[in-house]
């Protein structure tokens, strides 16, 4: 047994069903953990969870009464809760010049409300009167554009920032309020999954690369260890992070970006 072996916790992912969060699910099933797949897609969520031997609850993260009822759902199916992965996100490029309204609107609600509500219902569950009631761990996934000015992912930036802020507050929270839940975020590099390679084409579609190869490049050089993020290596830090070795890690921002942030 290592201080990273999961076994006996339930964890819930959001936005399981595919890239970061269907890795994150097979990196915490694989640490023993029991995994709830959370995701608005059915079909595909429910393969994920059937491949890590888990169980499948169908949340939207910007919906409150959907929060309540996956969380109760997860708890029941799964024998409790012990750790909340707030990964669900969308990313829409775009220059400010640009903005639309409604898809600044759809960032916000994904990714700073949608972790907030995680955080809630996590807390709710997790505390000494919650249905789970054992304390527990939260992660959220912010990102390296939270770190850096990057073009054309202003309002995305600008919501994975918000996230850290949650993070640190919640984790104040929790510990003001004698909940036992520690509360903490990652901020991953751009990795080469779908959301990456939309990234790098729409940054080269508005013009400010010659190509996505050349976007890639860019990223890639302005990172010391001289790669892009795999989905292992933002998974691992989940799995650290959700682990007894991070037992007194609380309140932090763990970057998973090659030193592309610092």
């Amino acid at each position: 047994m290592t201080g990273q072996d999961l076994d006996g916790r339930v964890a819930l992912v959001t936005g399981g069903a595919q890239g970061l969060g269907e890795g994150m699910a097979h990196a915490l099933a694989a640490a023993g953990a029991k995994v709830v797949v959370a995701d608005v897609q059915t079909d595909a969520g429910a393969k994920v969870a059937e491949a890590v031997g888990g169980v499948f609850v169908e949340i939207d993260v910007t919906d409150d009464a959907s929060w309540e009822a996956g969380i109760a759902s997860a708890v029941q199916q799964a024998g409790g809760l012990d750790v909340v992965v707030n990964n669900a996100g969308v990313e829409i490029t775009s220059l400010l010049v640009d903005l639309e309204p409604e898809q600044a609107r759809t960032m916000l609600d994904v990714n700073v409300l949608g972790t907030a509500l995680g955080i809630k219902h996590a807390f709710r569950a997790m505390r000494p009167d919650g249905a789970a009631g054992r304390g527990g761990v939260v992660v959220n996934v912010a990102s390296v554009a939270a770190t850096i000015a990057f073009p054309a992912i202003s309002v995305y930036s600008a919501t994975k920032s918000a996230v850290d802020r949650l993070t640190r507050v919640a984790a104040m929270e929790s510990g003001k309020l004698g909940y036992g839940v520690r509360v903490n975020c990652v901020y991953p590099g751009l990795v080469p999954n779908e959301m990456g390679a939309n990234l790098a084409g729409d940054v080269a579609r508005i013009g400010l690369f010659a190509s996505p190869d050349e976007a890639v490049a860019a990223v890639v050089d302005l990172t010391p260890s001289g790669r892009l993020a795999s989905t292992e290596d933002i998974a691992r830090a989940v799995v650290f992070l959700a682990s007894d070795q991070a037992a007194f890690v609380n309140g932090a921002g763990l970057p998973v970006d090659g030193g592309m942030g610092m």
